[in-house]
């Protein structure tokens, strides 16, 4: 059973499964959850992951002697043909840290007129950040659902809104999935959404991009909405097209897919991470599991720093 830290009234409290003499160490965190689906037949794009951060200057965890489990979120399924399929595009779902969790993104708005006794879904689901809505579709998902403060590190919590999609002929462009730094933007008759941009975080010593929004489609031969900088997917539109996936750990939305019955399924989200940086003295004390996520050292102004990625669940053991 999990011991809850006892160590600094300013740090977030950490988990530890083991009790032990050593000292605790004080940690940032990135924790990204994993992209929503995209939609079909104008669809909409899907949410990003939830991104939640502390690095540089956020309130750091505590971890003491013993093994946090680590979850990383898997990327939604897009929405999909034929009839019997899946007339739901999938959320993301969530990666966890110590005490931080980041919700999964919402799925994209799809058709629905979807020929199953479910129906389907036009506007986009709620999530760390929200869907797109489909072609002539207001409800666009909600991001930062559940709600989480916003800093400076994190202007929109964990995430924002989806596009809406008001607009008819002759492209019914549909609304781009949400990102961490922006809302997807609006579709309409003439082009469709854009996903929303991620943000730049710097935890691993270089500048990366994270949970950018998928983007929108609209009818063949329309121009599709490109996904936002994070691992956005963008969208595609017409028979033999496929919608594009969001980015693999950096919890991208998937792109929406555009045309009639025949197209692709709409695109899976990005799968989460969790990364995390620890100072460069403390290296030799941390471990990862399994060898898939890494440990390694990077320059920092305040000397090398430890950093451990995660990207299929795992744990960190500090010893």
């Amino acid at each position: 059973m999990p011991l809850n830290s006892t160590r600094g009234a300013g740090s977030a409290k950490g988990f530890g499964l083991t009790a032990g003499g050593a000292t605790p160490i004080d940690v940032d965190y990135l924790v990204v959850a994993g992209g929503g689906g995209a939609g079909i037949n104008n669809g909409g794009g899907g949410g990003a992951g939830g991104y939640r951060t502390s690095y540089p200057g956020g309130t750091k965890i505590t971890l003491e002697k013993g093994s946090t489990p680590i979850t990383i979120g898997a990327g939604g399924l897009g929405a999909s043909y034929p009839a019997g399929a899946s007339p739901f595009s999938q959320r993301g779902t969530p990666s966890i840290f110590s005490t931080i969790t980041s919700t999964g993104g919402g799925g994209g708005g799809t058709w629905e007129d979807f020929p199953s006794p479910a129906g389907g879904q036009p506007g986009g689901q709620p999530g760390g950040s929200g869907g797109g809505s489909r072609n002539d579709e207001a409800n666009a998902g909600v991001g930062n659902t559940p709600p989480v403060a916003s800093s400076p590190l994190m202007p929109n919590g964990q995430g924002s809104s989806g596009g809406t999609a008001i607009g008819g002929p002759p492209a019914f462009g549909s609304g781009g999935g949400g990102g961490a730094g922006a809302v997807g933007t609006n579709g309409n008759s003439s082009v469709a959404g854009n996903g929303g941009v991620g943000l730049e975080n710097l935890i691993t010593g270089s500048p990366v991009f994270y949970a950018g929004g998928g983007g929108g489609t609209t009818e063949p031969g329309g121009p599709v909405g490109t996904g936002g900088n994070g691992g956005g997917g963008s969208g595609a539109n017409g028979p033999g097209s496929t919608a594009n996936p969001g980015t693999a750990n950096t919890g991208g939305g998937g792109g929406a897919s555009g045309g009639e019955p025949g197209s692709s399924p709409g695109g899976v989200g990005g799968s989460g991470v969790v990364i995390i940086r620890a100072p460069g003295a403390s290296g030799p004390r941390f471990s990862v599991s399994p060898g898939t996520n890494t440990k390694t050292t990077s320059p920092a102004p305040d000397g090398a720093s430890t950093i451990l990625t995660f990207t299929v669940p795992g744990s960190a053991t500090l010893t």
